[in-house]
């Protein structure tokens, strides 16, 4: 299509000269899937033009028409030496074009490099990473050009920081051109700007955009729970090793509530409950941890796309949303770009995959005969996410990651029984099925003990039909059935004291399970120290984002 274009802007063309410098841009947007072209220009007289045209008409009748439109209000001797120009010329080049409307001469860009978005979070804290989020259009993140700028300080006595000249800028540029700036403690008090120049892999540059932050850079915590972790993750694991990383992060919608402030988490200070804040600290712990699969539960909407996706995409890693039914949270799963690409997904709802898929069918026929427990089955909106990744340096082997955050209620033992049978099922289909023979890794919040069923049933590979978690909370919703899987699974944390530390309860929730046929546990990095987790009573707490805590391995191939 473009070559038609650029056949097309050549008979606009004029005869074959350098750009002038200072040349106006007339932007082509040529978009297959989209059934308009579009070119928009400015006018000598100041007033923008924004042009239309179907993609299906001839091009060259097409601009043609555009130029003539354009051009109107002018002279009859104007309109004659324009078209005069637009039947003669040679062929233009494509990008680099030169299109002439009457008098004036326009450089065609096709396609340029253009921002969409480009935000800063609302809160910045010293010593945190700032991540922006960049949208951008016919460019990519990772071939932008990045400048941060910080405030010019008051100088004591009320004067104010020196500058070249009179009148110096009111910013100074203040880091080394990266996507992701961490403000020293130097920068507390004063706000930053970013300027960002789209860019694309064929180093071809849009419009630069700037944004500034809305607040200044206020002082760190200090210490946090997790950096004496960071000191066994400093560097991404080798080729043949694969860093795994499974952490409920405390979903906004369940930690700003009266409910949550008043009784679950009185001891937090109110400020480190806030979002912006908790995502200060969170961002850095994830980034620290220089994983290759990172499994999240509690996932806010607004908090993936805007927060957590494009921090992560900045050191590395895409990823990939499944939002639970009828709720704001979901799972969220990333994984290494430079290690893993993306062969497929099979994410479900537990309680849709129940009654509709053939593959649950028996386990489904067993639960109608207990109708109270079936009803509480299918109200529940918990989900599975389930991604297939392939080895970038390594072709044949593949691995299935799944991803899960069981019912929460402590007398649901029952329900979260059912609930892992369905996943331990669908993830059965897909590496036994659609993938032969490929390894697990299944990670999430199960809010199960490892006294408890689903533990002994995940470990086990089967559950007896009179385990006492099938009368869990209480006889009226008894549901006695006999279960069984083929994995052999381990627990590759083993089974750490507590994952979750509040003030009303601590115990071991959450998990990394492997297939002990194909892999094995190279190291387990250390969970914060006791000492650490109650320095402010119970957790969340100023220096750590969550009440649970992340579970960090390095897992090898056998």
């Amino acid at each position: 299509m473009w070559r038609g274009l650029r056949s097309a802007l050549s008979r606009l063309c004029g005869p074959p000269a350098a750009p002038r410098a200072g040349m106006e841009r007339a932007v082509v947007r040529c978009v297959p899937s989209e059934p308009k072209l579009s070119l928009r220009l400015v006018l000598p007289d100041g007033s923008a033009r924004h042009m239309q045209r179907d993609q299906a008409e001839p091009l060259g009748r097409a601009l043609a028409r555009i130029a003539t439109n354009a051009a109107k209000g002018r002279a009859k001797a104007a309109k004659k030496s324009k078209k005069a120009r637009a039947e003669g010329g040679p062929a233009g080049e494509a990008d680099g074009a030169v299109l002439q409307i009457g008098e004036a001469q326009y450089r065609v860009e096709r396609n340029p490099p253009a921002l969409t978005e480009l935000r800063l979070p609302r809160s910045l804290l010293a010593g945190f990473p700032v991540c922006p989020k960049v949208s951008a259009e016919f460019a990519a993140p990772q071939h932008c050009l990045f400048r941060w700028y910080r405030e010019r300080r008051p100088a004591a006595g009320g004067g104010e920081e020196a500058a070249e000249g009179d009148g110096g800028p009111a910013w100074v540029e203040a880091a080394a051109a990266e996507r992701v700036f961490t403000p020293s403690n130097a920068l507390v008090g004063l706000r930053l700007k970013l300027r960002c120049t789209p860019g694309d892999g064929a180093q071809r540059y849009g419009p630069p955009r700037e944004v500034e932050s809305s607040g200044p850079v206020e002082a760190g915590p200090g210490a946090c729970t997790f950096d004496s972790r960071h000191l066994y993750t400093r560097k991404v694991c080798g080729e043949g090793a694969v860093r795994a990383v499974s952490y409920n992060i405390l979903a906004d919608t369940y930690a700003q509530t009266e409910f949550s402030r008043t009784v679950l988490y009185p001891y937090c200070a109110p400020y480190a409950l806030e979002l912006d804040y908790r995502q200060n600290l969170l961002k850095k712990e994830l980034a620290g941890y220089s994983a290759d699969l990172v499994c999240l539960q509690e996932v806010d909407k607004c908090v993936f796309v805007d927060s957590l996706a494009p921090a992560l995409d900045a050191f590395g890693l895409e990823g990939l949303f499944k939002i639970k039914e009828k709720q704001h949270e979901g799972l969220a799963t990333f994984y290494r770009r430079d290690k893993f690409s993306l062969l497929s997904q099979h994410d479900i709802a537990f309680s849709e995959a129940l009654l509709s898929d053939p593959l649950h069918k028996e386990l489904c026929d067993k639960l109608a005969k207990y109708p109270l427990v079936q009803e509480k089955v299918l109200q529940r909106s918990s989900v599975l996410q389930v991604s297939v990744l392939q080895s970038t340096s390594d072709p044949s082997r593949k691995i299935c990651v799944a991803n899960t955050h069981l019912y929460w209620h402590p007398k649901g033992g029952n329900i979260r029984l059912i609930q892992i049978a369905v996943a331990l099922s669908h993830i059965k289909h897909v590496t036994c099925d659609l993938y032969p023979g490929i390894p697990v890794i299944f990670c999430g919040d199960f809010n199960s003990t490892p006294s408890s069923g689903t533990y002994s049933f995940i470990s086990s590979g089967g559950i007896a039909e009179d385990h006492e978690d099938w009368v869990s909370n209480g006889e009226e919703e008894r549901c006695n059935m006999p279960l069984s899987h083929p994995f052999k699974l381990l627990s590759a944390c083993g089974e750490p004291a507590y994952t979750n530390y509040v003030g009303g309860f601590h115990g071991c929730l959450d998990y990394i399970f492997i297939d002990k046929n194909a892999l094995e546990v190279e190291q387990v990095i250390p969970l914060p120290s006791h000492e650490e987790v109650t320095t402010h009573q119970a957790l969340p707490s100023v220096s750590h984002p969550s009440d649970h805590i992340a579970l960090v391995c390095d897992l090898k191939w056998k």
